[in-house]
């Protein structure tokens, strides 16, 4: 594979087939300076605002510059303050959610990739994922994916990515309100399938490698490295697991001390430099400190810094390179910022200028999609995406349950609830039946687990988790 398939990776096409956490102030023995990386920061984003179309996108067809989203917040950048010239009514955030609104985003043979950089880019913008309209439900595209004769995996399973992509979203792409959205028993489906994808150096590629020997003794790529650290990091691994400190280790062997570059498989560059980057900040790990500070006193992050026009702000994608290159620019400003690959959206200086947008009642006879897990409370995880066309702007469990027994996507998440009909408390779900203390209970958005009813209220986006428990 060459160097020229990487943008292709970066947009997640079929070709090859991250709220991540943001780095406190570093400290002054960084090699880079405070001054320097906000310097480095208002340049990019500077840089970034150019990209800009006319028309307000960055997305577009093809490759686009939507990962624009997920820098300019990290960079402490809300999407709705960016304007062409100005305008306010092609801010952005406005202009990318229409996009994602419509009805033939993104293609008419999407991938599971598609929806994941839409959610991560989307939250970074400002737009809750799973109520992006009242037709399009992000969290619920990627719950289509799931593979039911491989658990744990978002897509073909040899598109490795995919899944490494899937905790990102998932784990990175909170509620409004900071919560994990998704359940414990899918975010420990998601961990086992990456531990089991860890090559023996330490690292990952974007490749499938659990089960195939050859594959698990190749050597690891630094972009898939720091996805996966990062998608093991959001997902509720601690950065002193040992598979992290592993990964850690193969980051620090690529490591060219006179320049703090990481030697990628496709040779020193921005891009992979800047995933490396991105997956130790989602992991808390300091990319100038420690393993990271070269015996000639340099790190990952003066070496993107230095790959940095000013004050242009742009990024080159090779050090030789005499002009800036979008898409290195975007991992740059990103790893230098201190993100990983979602950030929180900031609070936006555009007077009256909410925080988050969102869909926030169903529509009455527009058909959507609902994100859904059955944990039955012996390892059998289902997980699936119910189209669903609401009566009015709520539902209840009960209806839901019932769309999913013929409308689900993976089909099979829901085979029978009991009782059928009415808003009592659901007796049985695919004939598992409440036993004792061991009854069928629900959580919406990540919420406490309550005991099931059919009654209830179930609102536009929300994320359904039933598990069968005491």
């Amino acid at each position: 594979m060459t160097r020229t398939l990487l943008p292709s990776r970066l947009a997640f096409t079929a070709a090859v087939s991250l709220g991540a956490l943001c780095l406190s102030a570093l400290p002054a023995a960084a090699t880079a300076t405070p001054a320097q990386i906000a310097t480095s920061k208002a340049n990019g984003v500077s840089y970034l605002k150019s990209l800009q179309a006319a028309d307000g996108s960055y997305a577009g067809a093809g490759l686009s510059n939507e990962w624009a989203f997920s820098a300019l917040a990290s960079a402490g950048t809300a999407a709705v303050d960016v304007t062409p010239d100005g305008d306010s009514t092609k801010n952005a955030r406005s202009v990318y959610r229409t996009l994602l609104a419509t009805t033939g985003w993104p293609s008419a043979t999407p991938v599971v990739t598609d929806y994941e950089r839409a959610a991560l880019n989307a939250y970074a913008a400002g737009i809750d994922p799973s109520r992006v309209s009242a037709s399009r439900n992000l969290i619920g595209d990627i719950y289509g994916y799931w593979q039911t004769a491989e658990p744990g995996y978002f897509g073909p399973s040899a598109n490795f990515n995919g899944t490494v992509f899937a905790a990102l979203a998932l784990g990175g792409a909170k509620t409004q309100a900071g919560a994990q959205r998704i359940p414990q028993s899918l975010r420990s489906a998601l961990i086992t399938r990456i531990r089991a994808n860890q090559h023996n150096d330490g690292g990952w590629n974007y490749s499938k490698a659990e089960g195939d020997a050859g594959q698990l003794g190749s050597t690891s790529d630094i972009d898939m490295t720091g996805a996966a650290m990062a998608a093991l990091c959001v997902s509720g691994v601690p950065a002193t697991d040992t598979d992290i400190t592993q990964a850690k280790a193969f980051l620090k062997s690529k490591l060219v001390p006179t320049s703090g570059a990481f030697n990628a498989m496709f040779g020193v560059n921005t891009d992979s430099n800047g995933w490396a980057v991105s997956g130790l900040n989602a992991c808390g790990i300091n990319p100038q400190t420690g393993d990271f500070l070269t015996s000639a006193g340099k790190t990952p992050v003066d070496f993107l810094i230095a790959q940095q026009f000013n004050p242009g702000g742009g990024f080159k994608y090779l050090p030789s390179d005499t002009s800036p290159s979008a898409y290195a620019s975007v991992d740059g400003l990103r790893a230098v910022a201190g993100g990983g690959f979602t950030a929180t959206p900031p609070v936006p200086a555009t007077s009256g200028a909410p925080q988050w947008v969102a869909q926030s009642a169903f529509a009455s006879g527009t058909a959507t999609k609902l994100a859904l897990t059955v944990d039955d409370g012996a390892g059998g995880l289902k997980v699936c995406s119910v189209a669903f066309t609401p009566t009015g702007t709520t539902t209840t469990l009960g209806a839901v349950l019932d769309a999913a027994t013929s409308t689900a996507t993976p089909s099979g998440c829901v085979s029978g609830v009991t009782p059928s009909s009415g808003t009592g408390t659901i007796t049985a779900v695919a004939g598992k039946s409440n036993s004792g203390a061991n009854t069928w209970k629900v959580s919406v958005d990540g919420a406490a687990f309550t005991g099931a009813t059919r009654g209830k209220v179930i609102n536009a986006g929300d994320t359904i988790a039933l598990r069968w428990g005491a």
